[in-house]
């Protein structure tokens, strides 16, 4: 991923409050569309070290249930 320009996750439908990813000078960033002026960056391999967690379950407790 070398685009600087942010792009939207496609779990977030049609919504105008969306989580929003690029990389950027070798650092992935991300945001809200919502909340644009809020940016964090990390690297790329602690940005998939956190998808591998969060796929496997490591921060459902964190959740609320509706």
């Amino acid at each position: 991923m070398t685009n600087f320009v942010w792009q939207k996750s496609s779990y977030s439908g049609s919504n105008a409050d969306c989580v929003e990813v690029r990389a950027v000078a070798g650092l992935i960033e991300l945001r809200e569309s919502d909340e644009g002026e809020v940016v964090v960056r990390t690297t790329a391999l602690k940005f998939a070290l956190f998808l591998q967690g969060a796929k496997a379950g490591e921060f459902d407790h964190l959740t609320v249930d509706a």
